[in-house]
């Protein structure tokens, strides 16, 4: 007995954390394009757990700053995280602008 693989296109409540805060939010740059490239180097720079901190920003964009400024390890290490994955989506993405 032999499986198929049928491909599954995510629908947008399925499309990832960071994709469906982008399309929610309000700047000009966004569109579906932007927000699935920012997905995909999400998937590969971020834990769930960072993403849906970094999801975070696009509500409360002074959030970021307070992580930023923090003095608690934990916000450290994913402020690092955190460069690294806007350094690759602009490498990656940056043309989508």
């Amino acid at each position: 007995i032999a499986a198929v693989l049928v491909p599954v296109i995510p629908s947008f409540s399925e499309a990832g954390i960071m994709s469906n805060a982008c399309m929610r939010s309000d700047r000009k740059a966004r569109s579906r394009k932007m927000c699935n490239c920012l997905q995909q180097v999400a998937n590969q720079d971020l834990s769930r757990r960072d993403q849906k901190l970094a999801a975070s920003f696009f509500k409360d964009p002074h959030k970021a700053q307070e992580i930023r400024q923090s003095d608690r390890a934990s916000h450290e290490k994913f402020w690092k995280k955190y460069k690294q994955f806007g350094g690759t989506f602009a490498a990656s993405c940056g043309h989508l602008n």
